[in-house]
C-alpha cells in the first residue's frame, strides 16, 4: 500500500518538462501492437472471433447504447441551459483563443472527418433500399431514409464531443489538472487518479481512440482508392492502398509536427471553404429549389421523429432487424463513443476561455448544421437521381458504397473538376483527422508540464506512424474489404468499455459543477460584508477620495508601489493573526514584470486551500481620461484572483485595512463553500487549482 501511495504522489507531481507517461503509452501501445499481429498473422480466427463478440455485444447491449447516447445528450443540454452554464472553460480572465470561424471549421474538420464523403451518398440510398421498417411509398422512404441518416450524423453524436470536450477543459484550464480523461474522474477518486484507476481510464480512451480513427482512415482509404482507378485508371488494390496509408500519414505527420495554430488550423480553414463551395456547386447544378425544399423538409421529419428514432430498437423485427442495426445504428453510436476521447480533447484543446454554454451552443449547431446542408444537398440529389428512373447508379452505389460519391459528380456538369475537388476534399480529410489524432494521442500519453503545451514533436510523430501502421495491417490482413469489416467490428466492441468510462465523467462532472455552485452561493452570502470592506464606509474614506481613485489609471510602477506599500503589509498582518491561531499561512511574491503578483496561501489539509493573489492586468487607457493628451496609452488594475481566476474588481488605493477587510470577505466566503460542500450528500473534492492564478 505504502509502494502504491507513494506511485500516486510522484505521478501526481508537477512534471517540470514534458515526458513520457510509460505506463499508459506501452499498455495502448502493446494492445494496439497485439491485435495488429493477431489479424495479420491469423486472420480467419481474429475475423471470427471479432465477429463473434460483435454480435454478442449488438444481441446483448443494443438496448444499452440506445439508452447511453440518449442519456449524454440530455445532461450536455442540461448542463449548458442551467446556471452551471455560465462558467468559463478556464479561468474567469481567459478568453477565445480562436476567433468564431477558425473555431467552427477545427470543429467541423476534426469531428466530422471523411466519412461524410462516403456516407453522403451511400447511406441514404442504402437506407432507400434496406431500412428495417421502409415505407412502402417510395417518396416516404426517401424521407425516412434522410430521417435515418440525420440520427446518426446527428446531434446524439456530437453531445459525446461536447460531453468529453467540456469535461476535459473544465478540470484542465480551470484547475490545472493534466489534459487527459483521468482528470474528469477527479471528484470521484481524487488523488488516485494518478494511480492505475486513471492508467487505466487513460488506456481505455486511447486503445478507443485509435481503433475509431483508423477505421475512419480504413474507410476513407478504400474510398480514395476507388477515385484515383475512376480519375486515372490506377488499379485498385492493396499496393495501392498501402502508398495511399504511407502518403496520408506523411502529411499528417507534418501538419501534426507544425502544431494547432498553423498547420491544423489552416488545413481546417481551407477544408470547410472548399466543402462550401462543393455543396454550392451541387445546390447550382442540381435542382435548387427542390433541393432548399426538401432541406427544410428533413430537418422537419428528424426534429419531429427525433424520440422515435432514438429509441427504436426493432425489437419486434427480430432476426431480420439485427444485421441492419449492427451495421448501421449499434456502429455509429460505438464509433462516435470511439471518437469521443480523441475528438473530444482537440475540442477542449481549442476552446480554452468559452463558457459552458458557448462551448455547447458551437459544437451543438455549427457542425451539426453543415451537416445536415451537406447530407441534404448530397442525399436528396442522389435519391432524386435514382427515383427519376437512374436505377443504374442507385444499383451500382448498392454494391460498392466507396464509388458513391464519384459516380455522383458524374451525373453533374464539370465532372472533372468536382471529382478532383472532393479528392482534395477527402485528402485534407484525412490529414486533419490524422494529425489532430496524433496531437491528441501524444497528449493522453505523456506528463505535460503546461496544460496549454502539446506533446513533443517525436510523439506526434510516433503516434501519427502507430494510427497507419494500424490501418494498413488490418487492410493487408484482409485485401482492404474483409479486413475493414473487422475493424469496423472491433469499433463497436472497443466503444462499450469507454461508454462506461464517459458515466463516470458525467458524475465526476457533475460534482465539479455542483462545487462551483456551492462557491457563487458563498460569495452571494458574504456579499454585504464583501462591498463594505472594499469602500469602508463614509466614516472612513471621503467622497472626494473616491471620485480621485475612480478617475485614477495608474502606470506599471505605481501599481506595483502600491503592492509592496499596502497589498503585501495586508497579507503579512492577515497571516501573523492566522499563524496565532494555528494555521499554516504562506505569504509570497513572485514573477517579474506584468508576471509579478503578491499572494497569501491558507493550507487546509485535506480540503480545498485559500489561494488569494493580487496580480497587475494591463488596459488601454479610456479617451475620458483626464489630461489623455498627456497620459500613457495604457494603464494597470490590482485584480484579485482566487483559485477560479480573476473576481472583476480593483485593489488599487485601497487603504491596507481595506485589504485586510478584502482577504478576510474572501476567507470567510471560503470557508462556507467548505461548509456547503461537507453538508452536500456525496464525497466531492476539486484539486487545489494553478499555483499561478493569474495563468
Amino acid at each position: 500500500m505504502s509502494q502504491s501511495n507513494n506511485q500516486i504522489n510522484e505521478d501526481s507531481k508537477k512534471p517540470t518538462k514534458d515526458r513520457l507517461n510509460p505506463i499508459v503509452f506501452y499498455g495502448s501501445a502493446v494492445t494496439i501492437v497485439f491485435f495488429s499481429l493477431w489479424t495479420i498473422l491469423f486472420t480467419s480466427q481474429a475475423q471470427s472471433v471479432i465477429s463473434l463478440v460483435q454480435g454478442w455485444i449488438s444481441s446483448t447491449f443494443g438496448w444499452y447504447y440506445f439508452l447511453t447516447v440518449l442519456i449524454y445528450l440530455v445532461f450536455v443540454l442540461y448542463v449548458a441551459l442551467s446556471r452551471f452554464g455560465k462558467i468559463r472553460l478556464g479561468p474567469e480572465q481567459s478568453r477565445p483563443e480562436f476567433n468564431l470561424f477558425s473555431w467552427s471549421a477545427m470543429l467541423f474538420s476534426a469531428g466530422i472527418g471523411i466519412g461524410v464523403i462516403f456516407f453522403g451518398i451511400a447511406e441514404p440510398i442504402m437506407q432507400y433500399n434496406n431500412a428495417p421498417d421502409r415505407p412502402v411509398d417510395d417518396v416516404m422512404a426517401a424521407r425516412h431514409a434522410m430521417e435515418l441518416t440525420f440520427l446518426h450524423w446527428g446531434i446524439s453524436g456530437w453531445a459525446i464531443y461536447s460531453l468529453v470536450g467540456m469535461s476535459l477543459a473544465f478540470f484542465s484550464y480551470r484547475y490545472d489538472l493534466p489534459l487527459t480523461i483521468r482528470s474528469a474522474l477527479y471528484p470521484l477518486f481524487g488523488q488516485r487518479i494518478h494511480g492505475w484507476i486513471g492508467h487505466t481510464v487513460d488506456i481505455a480512451a486511447v486503445v478507443a481512440t485509435v481503433f475509431g480513427i483508423a477505421a475512419a482512415l480504413g474507410i476513407g482509404i478504400v474510398q480514395l482508392n476507388f477515385g484515383l482507378e475512376y480519375m486515372f485508371g490506377i488499379e485498385a488494390n492493396i499496393w495501392t492502398q498501402v502508398l495511399l496509408v504511407v502518403a496520408i500519414v506523411g502529411f499528417a505527420t507534418i501538419s501534426a509536427v507544425t502544431g494547432v495554430e498553423k498547420g491544423i488550423r489552416r488545413l481546417s480553414e481551407f477544408n470547410i471553404l472548399l466543402a462550401v463551395a462543393l455543396l454550392v456547386f451541387v445546390l447550382i447544378a442540381g435542382n435548387t429549389l427542390f433541393l432548399l425544399n426538401t432541406l427544410v423538409t428533413n430537418i422537419g421529419d428528424y426534429l419531429t421523429n427525433f424520440l422515435s428514432l432514438s429509441t427504436d430498437t426493432y425489437s419486434f423485427q427480430g432476426e431480420s432487424a439485427q444485421g441492419w442495426l449492427d451495421g448501421w445504428t449499434l456502429f455509429f453510436w460505438a464509433w462516435w463513443i470511439a471518437w469521443g476521447p480523441f475528438v473530444g480533447l482537440f475540442l477542449a484543446r481549442i476552446s480554452r476561455g468559452r463558457t459552458i454554454a458557448e462551448f455547447v451552443a458551437g459544437t451543438m449547431t455549427l457542425p451539426i448544421a453543415f451537416m445536415m446542408i451537406w447530407m441534404s444537398l448530397l442525399g436528396n440529389s442522389a435519391l432524386d437521381m435514382v427515383m427519376s428512373g437512374n436505377a443504374e447508379f442507385g444499383e451500382a452505389v448498392m454494391n460498392n458504397p466507396p464509388s458513391g460519391i464519384y459516380l455522383f459528380l458524374a451525373q453533374l456538369p464539370m465532372p472533372i473538376i468536382s471529382t478532383i475537388a472532393v479528392t482534395v476534399l477527402g485528402i485534407v480529410f484525412f490529414v486533419t483527422s490524422g494529425d489532430s489524432g496524433a496531437l491528441v494521442l501524444s497528449n493522453f500519453t505523456s506528463h505535460l508540464k503546461n496544460v496549454n503545451s502539446d506533446a513533443p514533436v517525436w510523439m506526434r510523430i510516433l503516434w501519427a506512424v502507430i494510427i497507419g501502421v494500424l490501418t494498413l495491417s488490418l487492410l493487408l490482413a484482409g485485401s482492404g474489404t474483409s479486413g475493414l469489416t473487422a475493424l469496423q467490428s472491433a469499433v463497436v466492441v472497443t466503444g462499450l468499455p469507454f461508454s462506461i468510462v464517459l458515466f463516470f465523467m458525467i458524475a465526476g462532472l457533475w460534482k465539479g459543477l455542483r462545487m462551483e455552485a456551492f462557491k457563487f452561493d458563498s460569495q452571494r452570502v458574504s456579499l454585504p460584508g464583501h462591498l463594505s470592506g472594499r469602500t469602508g464606509g463614509r466614516d472612513s474614506v471621503s467622497w472626494t477620495r473616491r471620485v480621485s481613485r475612480a478617475m485614477s489609471f495608474p502606470s506599471y510602477r505605481n501599481v506595483m508601489r502600491y503592492m509592496d506599500s499596502a497589498v503585501r503589509p495586508g497579507m503579512e498582518d492577515v497571516a501573523a493573526e492566522l499563524r496565532e491561531q494555528g494555521m499554516t499561512i504562506d505569504v509570497f511574491t513572485q514573477g517579474e514584470g506584468d508576471e509579478r503578483h503578491a499572494g497569501l496561501h491558507i493550507s487546509l489539509g485535506d480540503e480545498q486551500d485559500f489561494n488569494y493573489q493580487v496580480w497587475p492586468r494591463k488596459f488601454q487607457t479610456p479617451t475620458f481620461a483626464i489630461r489623455a493628451s498627456q497620459a500613457s496609452s495604457y494603464y494597470y488594475r490590482l485584480e484579485v484572483f482566487l483559485t477560479e481566476g480573476t473576481q472583476g474588481y480593483d485593489l488599487m488605493n485601497y487603504s491596507k485595512g481595506q485589504v485586510i477587510d478584502d482577504i478576510l470577505d474572501q476567507y470567510e466566503s471560503h470557508l462556507h463553500f467548505l461548509h456547503l460542500n461537507r453538508v452536500a450528500p456525496g464525497d466531492s473534492s476539486l484539486p487545489d487549482g494553478p499555483e499561478q492564478a493569474g495563468n
